[in-house]
């Protein structure tokens, strides 16, 4: 679901893309907001398409929402009146465009349960993004600092301990990383809690219970962008002003520090709002697994009961979180490279 959000890193989308006209025309303030107007119509037009899909795959899926919610006993008129009662004797289409219609005032629909599928994931969702986001800073912490030392000494001991372990790591999913953490660091150690118990509103009951689906999300991104972030540092050094710095007498970390890591900052934003994404989607199946209160036990149950609106309210709050990440970082690389200019 996320990975279809994720725009083609290979399309230009920066500032340099635009024509040189064109960026004479018009103040650098006006380009960035143009593009992002654009940009955001664009990703619009995507996530209808994706839930035009989501609609269509699950009607394609064998029984229906009245079906797989039926209990034991029920007649067949008792499941036809329930599949009149949740609209499902409508053509998708139609359906479709009626639950199009309520999104733009926040009305998600109704659930197979009878439920407000927007109070069903706004107490989920928010356990979801606490988790993504804590990950999503473990990663930009771990990835910088990692890639920041090994290019330090390019082609020393520690960068090519930290080139092989990325590669490493990356290659590992996150479900693998779950079941070696708790292997580990809760029933070898008893360190950290195996899964999330939860208070009375819904939320991890410690702060304890986050630490392992967050390290299983953290760990497979840190070394993909401790990869992005060292090449993105390796042709930073190439620039002249850097050789300059050399030249001056500037300690490796200083130049490193002040004068690398400054302009390989655009694309290492640019890897790090993708991994957003990969985080939401990696957050499902590591929330099943830890039984974390957010959108995979939701999104789960949804597809086992063929819960067409709950389904599609997912898509679009994921979609909606991961454009709005991949926008910031759009702006901030438009701005950085303004800057540098």
């Amino acid at each position: 679901m996320a990975d279809q959000l994720i725009p083609d890193l290979e399309e230009p989308t920066s500032l340099s893309a635009v024509p040189a006209e064109e960026r004479s025309a018009r103040s650098p303030v006006a380009r960035i907001a143009a593009r992002a107007g654009l940009v955001v119509l664009k990703r619009s037009v995507l996530l209808a398409t994706l839930l035009a899909v989501v609609f269509i795959g699950v009607e394609l899926l064998p029984g229906d929402a009245a079906s797989a919610t039926s209990e034991r006993g029920e007649s067949t008129a008792d499941v036809d009146r329930r599949r009149e009662t949740l609209g499902l004797d409508r053509p998708v289409l139609e359906r479709f465009w009626d639950w199009m219609s309520g999104l733009p005032t926040g009305d998600l629909g109704t659930s197979a349960q009878g439920e407000h599928v927007t109070g069903l994931l706004t107490s989920a969702f928010p356990n979801t993004l606490v988790l993504s986001g804590s990950a999503l800073l473990l990663t930009a912490a771990l990835s910088l600092s990692l890639a920041s030392g090994a290019a330090l000494r390019p082609g020393g001991r520690l960068d090519r301990i930290v080139t092989g372990m990325s590669t490493a790591v990356f290659a590992v999913p996150e479900f693998v990383v779950a079941v070696v953490l708790v292997l580990v660091l809760s029933l070898w150690t008893g360190w950290l809690p195996a899964v999330t118990l939860t208070d009375g509103d819904g939320s991890p009951a410690s702060w304890t219970m986050l630490v392992l689906p967050a390290l299983a999300l953290t760990v497979p991104q840190t070394g993909w962008n401790t990869r992005i972030a060292r090449a993105a540092l390796a042709d930073e050094a190439r620039a002249p002003y850097v050789e300059a710095a050399v030249l001056d007498g500037l300690s490796p970390r200083r130049v490193v520090l002040l004068h690398v890591l400054p302009g390989a900052l655009p694309t290492i934003a640019t890897g790090l709002a993708t991994s957003s994404g990969v985080l939401l989607g990696g957050a499902v199946a590591v929330e099943t697994i830890f039984n974390h209160p957010g959108i995979g036990a939701v999104l789960a149950s949804a597809i086992a009961d063929r819960d067409t609106p709950v389904i599609a309210g997912v898509t679009v709050l994921a979609g909606a979180a991961i454009s709005v990440v991949l926008l910031m970082a759009d702006l901030l690389r438009d701005l950085l490279t303004v800057g540098q200019r």
